[in-house]
C-alpha cells in the first residue's frame, strides 16, 4: 500500500502533539512498525522519554516559536510530518477564541510553509498530514457528513480547524502532499481528564467505589459519532502512506447521545440505576452547540482500506475499567467492579 520514499528503508517521521492522546499513540504505531520517530514537545528531555509505550527522539519547542518549528524540521529532515498539535476543546475555545485560532490556524500555516520550504531545498517530497476535526460542519444539514458536506462552524475551535483545513486545500493546489484527516469524536484511557467523556468514566469509577456521589454534566442530548482512538490513529498513517493527498472522513457512521454514554459507562462500572447519580449542571452547556455529528467514511474504507475495529459499548467499558484501577490507586481503596446493582 505505501508509495512513500524513504532512505535506508527507514522512514522518518516528525509528530506534534506526541504527548496527547494521539500523538502517543501515532508515536506507538509508527515506532512499532520501524519508522525513526520525533516529537515536538513543550517541557521534557530532549532524549528517550517515553510518551507512549516506547521511546523515541524529543525536541524542545512551541507551535507558536515559528523559528524554531524550521530549525527542527531542518535537522529531522522528515519523509512526513503529522500535525496533532493545538487547542483541542471546544469549550476553552469559547473562553480565549483568539488563543484557539493562533494555535490551530496560524501556527498550522507557519509549519506547512516551513515544511513547503525545506521540501524545495532538500529536493524530496515532504508529506503532511493534519489532523482536522468533525467541528469544522458545525451546523451542516447533511447527516451523516462527508467529504463535499459544507463547512459552517459554529464554535471558536471549529473556525480555527476550518481555516486550517482551508490551508490544506491551499498548500495541496501548490503542489504539496498534504492530506486532512477529519477526525470524528474518538477516545481512549489516554483521553485527558478535561474532556467530558474522560470526565464521565473517571467520576463513574469513583460512584462505583464509593468516594462520589453525582455526575454534573451539560446537554445530555448532544448527539456524537465515536470511535477509538487508536483506530483513527491507524488511519493517520495510511494517509501518509497513500498514493495521493486527499480529505478524508474518519468516522463509524453510528451515532450516540451523552446520554447513551453516560447510561453504558454506568453499565460497565456495575450499577444499573445510574439516573439518580447524574445531575445536570447549566454551567456545563455550551452556548451553541453543533448538530448530529455522524461521518460517512466510505472513502476512506475505499482507498484507504481502513475502518474501525472496535465499537462504541466496548471503547467505553475499556475506558471505564481503566479508571476503577486508576481511582482506585489514586484513593488507596481495594479496586471493585460493581456496587451491587445500583
Amino acid at each position: 500500500m505505501s508509495n512513500l520514499p524513504s532512505s535506508a528503508n527507514v522512514r522518518t517521521a516528525f509528530i506534534t502533539g506526541a504527548t496527547g492522546q494521539d500523538g502517543s499513540y501515532l508515536a506507538d504505531q509508527l515506532a512499532g512498525q520501524g519508522w525513526s520517530v520525533h516529537a515536538l514537545v513543550r517541557t521534557a528531555p530532549a532524549k528517550g522519554t517515553v510518551v507512549g509505550d516506547r521511546a523515541f527522539s524529543l525536541h524542545l519547542g512551541d507551535l507558536s516559536d515559528h523559528n524554531n518549528l524550521k530549525r527542527v524540521l531542518q535537522t529531522i529532515q522528515p519523509d512526513v510530518v503529522f500535525n496533532l498539535a493545538g487547542s483541542s476543546s471546544v469549550a476553552e475555545s469559547w473562553e480565549d477564541p483568539a488563543a484557539t485560532i493562533s494555535v490551530n490556524a496560524t501556527s498550522v500555516a507557519a509549519l506547512m510553509e516551513s515544511t513547503w520550504k525545506l521540501q524545495q531545498d532538500a529536493g524530496k517530497e515532504i508529506r503532511f498530514v493534519q489532523a482536522s476535526s468533525a467541528e469544522i460542519f458545525g451546523s451542516s444539514t447533511d447527516v451523516p457528513q462527508n467529504e463535499l458536506s459544507r463547512i459552517c462552524p459554529v464554535s471558536p475551535y471549529g473556525a480555527s480547524k476550518a481555516l486550517a483545513h482551508h490551508l490544506v486545500g491551499v498548500y495541496r493546489r501548490r503542489g504539496m502532499f498534504v492530506s486532512s484527516a477529519i477526525l470524528y469524536n474518538h477516545e481512549s484511557p489516554r483521553r485527558p481528564a478535561k474532556f467530558v467523556t474522560r470526565k464521565i468514566t473517571s467520576q463513574v469509577a469513583r460512584i462505583a467505589l464509593g468516594h462520589l456521589e453525582t455526575l454534573d454534566l451539560g446537554n445530555l442530548d448532544a448527539t456524537r459519532d465515536w470511535g477509538w482512538a487508536p483506530d483513527y490513529v491507524d488511519s493517520l498513517v495510511r494517509m501518509a502512506t497513500y498514493k495521493d493527498p486527499d480529505d478524508f472522513v474518519i468516522a463509524t457512521g453510528i451515532s450516540h447521545t451523552v446520554r447513551d454514554f453516560v447510561r453504558r459507562a454506568f453499565e460497565s462500572a456495575g450499577i444499573s440505576h445510574w439516573e439518580k447519580h447524574v445531575r445536570v449542571d447549566p454551567r456545563f452547556i455550551r452556548p451553541i452547540d453543533a448538530s448530529e455529528m455522524r461521518g460517512d467514511a466510505s472513502k476512506a474504507q475505499r482507498l484507504l482500506d481502513w475502518k474501525p475495529t472496535v465499537d462504541f459499548g466496548e471503547m467505553v467499558s475499556q475506558m471505564v475499567q481503566n479508571d476503577l484501577v486508576v481511582e482506585a490507586k489514586r484513593l488507596e481503596t481495594p479496586h471493585t467492579s460493581s456496587r451491587g446493582g445500583k
